[in-house]
């Protein structure tokens, strides 16, 4: 029988091995990014073209690499982070596999320029599908200039998987803001289709947070601080009144390395639990400093989960020193009435010294001086006091009193009441109409109907009623907005402002009015009818996280989800109480629509009983 194991050859491993490596543009990013850091670089700048499927490119001004390193670098498991088995537990540095390079050059186009600080020109090699296709010599700048042209060009089938363009940049802009966040004494420099997207001087760790996630973030950020022998935490978390309904501001750092932890942003929710609004996560960009040799970042493919040696303990650090920093900044509730908040000194006097007191005195002022100068207080009486009764006792000079002339008037006097309107609907309709709908626990509607009764979810049968509604207008783009007497200015980060710019002709064809929309501050002159002015800035930020975790492909569902999303916000709860109008006026709504028998997310609107399963209780 003939052998039939052999091995593959090294396009095909190579191609193999990208699978795991480059999921989609956002990972290449991410290679590169890390590559440029390794290299000593201060200044990265970052070029993407038609959301990395067209062009991504990295800059920087680091070492730079000798003409055989180049060459090398493209190779498996060439690397210049470990030598033996051992320095995978002493890793201080982000890219060690030596696949990197390996795997992006068999699935795309690669043209990389090189250069040493000692040599006078640099290297240039060009790469298509893992084949050297030249290697010349270049006058080009200190440092290497990665660009990836075409990826996936000869795996048409992992092409038509990515995503549409605004989701690929979305990831981008993820893996841009998590390199970022651990490096602020690195500048960066981000470019999308020619236009600037950020530009980030080197600079401490709370203006990179500001910088990235917008002015707003500043006021947010609680400071915390806590050195111990197994763990090092610096950084900030987020007050709890601006919690998100997001995960977007929830960032770790291991090592300067971004990582993703269950167990830990338990401990994290832990501190805040009780501050917060069920539904709501809390905001954290924290820093934590552990020995090389007690953590395992070699066990997922993309090195963003970590294994610890003694979680437990990291946990109960983590905890406590979140806690410490909202109790000692006042942002957790303290259990002491007889404390005055008015006497607690700020942290930013502790260094100060105590100003001495002056005190001014009137050496003129004396006690006992009469206030009527000149005359003498008379003591004869045994209680010496003023008598105002002059004062008030004049108001009544000239008055007659009427005494009982006056008892019988007031059998004539009138009192003002409210004037009588008639009601929009007659008494007797009300009293019809008063016995068909019952509200149970304020959640439940109970209607009569022909062969028994109605049980209708009213949270579930507004959001129907909505959705239509909402959908109606987005289809037909005659919505009716209702102005606002001040425009109403909401923040939010770059990021949430380019979601936003992309539904926004879709929220004014709902009935939002937008008189200006700048790189962090959108201003709304109108809103659609009922919605309060106070709900718009949940509503927004509700349609931001279930647009982030939906991530629409086509503009329907993105109509279709736009719709949702304001049907769920608006939508009346559960616990609110309703009039038997507002009963009814629901239920007929409900059954004007054109699927009236789920909600939008495909849930039952509500139940009917007949007599006979009445009578099979009672059986």
């Amino acid at each position: 029988m003939a052998d039939i194991i052999q091995l593959l050859p090294d396009h095909v491993a190579n191609q193999i091995a990208a699978g795991e490596v480059v999921q989609r543009p956002a990972s290449v990013v991410k290679e590169l990014l890390e590559n440029a850091i390794d290299a000593s670089s201060d200044s990265i700048k970052l070029i993407v073209k038609d959301a990395g499927k067209t062009l991504i490119q990295v800059i920087d001004n680091g070492k730079g690499m000798s003409r055989t390193d180049a060459r090398l670098s493209f190779e498996r498991h060439a690397t210049s982070k470990i030598r033996t088995a051992e320095d995978l537990f002493s890793l201080n540095t982000k890219g060690f596999r030596g696949e990197a390079l390996a795997s992006i050059a068999a699935i795309a186009h690669v043209e990389l320029k090189t250069k040493q600080d000692l040599d006078e020109l640099g290297t240039q090699i060009e790469i298509e599908g893992s084949s050297i296709k030249n290697q010349d010599v270049v006058v080009t700048p200190n440092g290497t200039s990665l660009a990836v042209k075409h990826l996936f060009f000869n795996i048409p089938a992992r092409r038509n998987f990515l995503k549409s363009d605004n989701v690929e940049l979305r990831h981008i802009i993820d893996e841009f803001h998590r390199v970022a966040l651990a490096h602020p004494d690195i500048a960066f420099m981000m470019y999308h289709n020619g236009s600037e997207s950020f530009n980030l001087l080197s600079s401490n760790y709370r203006q990179r947070v500001v910088n990235i996630f917008g002015g707003k973030t500043n006021e947010k950020l609680v400071p915390v601080e806590e050195e111990t022998e197994v763990l090092k935490i610096s950084g900030f978390v987020g007050k709890p009144e601006f919690s998100k309904r997001t995960k977007n501001e929830q960032f770790f750092f291991v090592n300067d390395r971004f990582i993703k932890s269950a167990y830990l942003n338990h401990a994290i929710n832990s501190a805040f639990e009780g501050l917060m609004k069920d539904g709501s996560h809390p905001s954290y960009f924290l820093n934590l400093k552990v020995d090389p040799k007690s953590i395992d970042i070699n066990i997922h493919p993309t090195k963003t989960e970590i294994k610890f040696d003694d979680e437990h303990t990291l946990y109960a650090i983590l905890r406590s020193a979140v806690k410490h920093s909202l109790g000692q900044f006042n942002i957790a509730p303290v259990l002491d009435f007889e404390r005055d908040t008015n006497l607690d000194t700020p942290y930013s006097y502790k260094n100060r010294h105590g100003a001495t007191p002056m005190v001014e005195v009137d050496r003129s002022f004396n006690p006992f001086r009469d206030e009527r100068i000149g005359s003498k207080p008379n003591y004869s009486t045994t209680s010496y006091r003023k008598e105002p009764a002059a004062q008030w006792e004049s108001l009544y000079v000239g008055l007659e009193s009427k005494g009982t002339k006056t008892d019988h008037h007031f059998s004539e006097v009138e009192f003002e009441s409210d004037q009588k309107h008639d009601s929009l609907f007659s008494e007797e309709k009300q009293v019809e109409t008063s016995q068909t709908t019952y509200q149970l626990h304020n959640k439940y509607i109970i209607c009569t109907i022909k062969s028994g009764i109605m049980i209708l979810d009213q949270h579930r049968a507004h959001q129907r009623v909505l959705y239509e509604g909402f959908l109606k207008h987005l289809t037909l783009k005659e919505a009716v907005s209702q102005q606002l007497l001040f425009p109403l200015a909401l923040k939010f980060s770059s990021t949430e402002m380019t979601l936003l710019g992309q539904l926004k002709e879709d929220l004014e064809h709902t009935g939002f009015v937008f008189s200006s929309f700048e790189k962090d501050t959108l201003e709304i002159t109108g809103v659609p009818i009922n919605v309060p002015e106070s709900e718009v800035s949940i509503l927004l930020e509700q349609l931001i996280s279930d647009v982030e975790q939906d991530v629409p492909d086509s503009h329907f569902s993105a109509t279709d989800l736009l719709a949702k999303s304001m049907a769920k916000s608006l939508a009346i709860k559960t616990g609110q109480a309703l009039t038997k109008f507002e009963q009814e006026h629901l239920v007929n709504s409900l059954f004007g629509c054109k699927a009236p028998s789920v909600s939008p997310t495909n849930r039952v609107t509500f139940i009917t009983m007949s007599v006979d399963d009445f009578d099979k209780k009672f059986m």
